[in-house]
């Protein structure tokens, strides 16, 4: 009986390892120009960019800005191509949520909750 034990607890490893299907590659690529970043004033971003149910680029301008990688997917964030969230300190971090916004009847309202990562800086890539 023992050896079936330690088979479970050998075995059990490799199947966590596997894990979930990889991501496609975001597009389009950009160039990572800095370290991370946990928070980001709202002052430094012009606008959002959504990438995928994964990503969202918050740019300062046509190429730059900060790319933040989502924990976990964000069920209809790139379909919806909105979100929304809530600050009292005017800028945005990685402990924030957003929510993707749905359009039901001409009125917008709050969808899938989805955590932020880090705020990484970047370059976007011309023609990738």
């Amino acid at each position: 009986m023992n050896l079936r034990i330690v088979a479970l607890l050998i075995a059990a490893p490799l199947t966590l390892a596997a894990g979930p299907a990889e991501r496609p590659p975001v597009r389009p690529e950009a160039k990572i120009t800095g370290e991370p970043v946990n928070c980001l004033p709202r002052s430094r971003f012009r606008e959002t960019r959504i990438r995928d149910d994964w990503t969202i680029d918050f740019m300062r301008d046509s190429r730059t800005g900060w790319r933040n990688t989502l924990p976990h997917r964000c069920s209809g964030l790139r379909s919806n191509n909105s979100f929304g969230y809530r600050t009292s300190i005017n800028q945005v971090c990685s402990t924030d949520i957003v929510h993707v916004l749905v359009n039901t009847g001409g009125t917008p309202s709050r969808g899938t909750a989805c955590g932020l990562g880090q705020f990484v800086p970047i370059e976007i890539v011309p023609g990738r």
